[in-house]
């Protein structure tokens, strides 16, 4: 079983998870539209749309990379169109684009709210909407959403209120979503990460090499994608998984290989649910 000859098309593919997804899509000969901002280099991250299709071709897939603001509708309805039509149509839509700010109510300035809401959650909504019509001609179409397990505990909210809503915004389609189109076959689920995992963000805004060395490789992230596409669709719908918990399912035992850094104790990630309990050895 292989991704092979799928389409893929992924928001903030640019670098880190996103990115990731699509490496691993590639490898095995898939189609990916890389759907980002980053057209030319940015001094403090990592990676263009050039970048990212440059890997992805090298991986032995074939890549779109396209200029898309998620917030921009026609962009976004155009990018969509784009990739089905040089590819045929689309297999698997990834919300992986997110803006984040870890700051108090008092200290959110209203313009970094709206961003993170016009990203998160109205971005996912309407990627997701304006992909339903290409979805529906798959044989096993999946819609993935990079975002939390709903666990509604103060503690989530308290210390990021605007960010926790933007984020839990893109999980609310995650519930909704999945029930709306399951009599059209199209499952609609969320990954999370159960550590922190080494990307841009956490070496920029929120550890920096501390927090680096305590993650996980953005390949857990993708290989935990690409065993839930080749799930069919009509079985796998509405779930909320962690990463190291669907990885077990699938039989995996060994997560050692997806340390930045052996030794060092993982960094557990926000909105882990305390219920959710890590596979026996994973976090050893």
């Amino acid at each position: 079983m292989s991704l092979q000859g799928k389409t893929l098309f992924i928001t903030g593919a640019s670098r880190g998870i996103g990115l990731a997804i699509g490496l691993r899509a590639a490898r095995d000969g898939a189609n990916v539209a890389i759907a980002a901002k980053t057209d030319t280099p940015h001094p403090k991250l990592e990676g263009t749309i050039h970048t990212a299709a440059e890997a992805i071709e090298r991986a032995g897939g074939k890549a779109l990379p396209m200029v898309v603001d998620v917030r921009d509708e026609d962009a976004v309805r155009d990018a969509l169109d784009q990739t089905a039509k040089k590819f045929g149509g689309i297999d698997i839509v990834v919300n992986n684009a997110s803006a984040i700010s870890l700051t108090n109510t008092a200290n959110t300035e209203m313009k970094r709210y709206d961003l993170m809401h016009q990203i998160n959650a109205r971005g996912t909504f309407m990627v997701s909407k304006h992909a339903i019509p290409h979805l529906s001609r798959a044989p096993n179409p999946h819609i993935l959403m990079l975002s939390p397990p709903l666990d509604m505990a103060q503690k989530w909210f308290a210390p990021h209120l605007a960010y926790t809503m933007a984020k839990f915004g893109m999980s609310l389609c995650v519930l909704g979503l999945s029930g709306e189109l399951r009599g059209k076959g199209i499952a609609v689920n969320a990954l999370w990460p159960r550590t922190t995992i080494a990307t841009a963000a956490i070496q920029n805004l929120l550890g920096g090499d501390a927090l680096m060395q305590a993650s996980r490789t953005p390949e857990i992230m993708a290989d935990a994608a690409h065993a839930l596409f080749l799930k069919p669709s009509r079985e796998t719908t509405g779930r909320f998984l962690i990463d190291d918990s669907f990885l077990a399912e699938q039989g995996v035992t060994d997560f050692s290989k997806y340390r930045v850094t052996a030794g060092v104790p993982l960094a557990p990630d926000f909105f882990v649910p305390d219920a959710s309990e890590p596979p026996p050895g994973a976090l050893d």
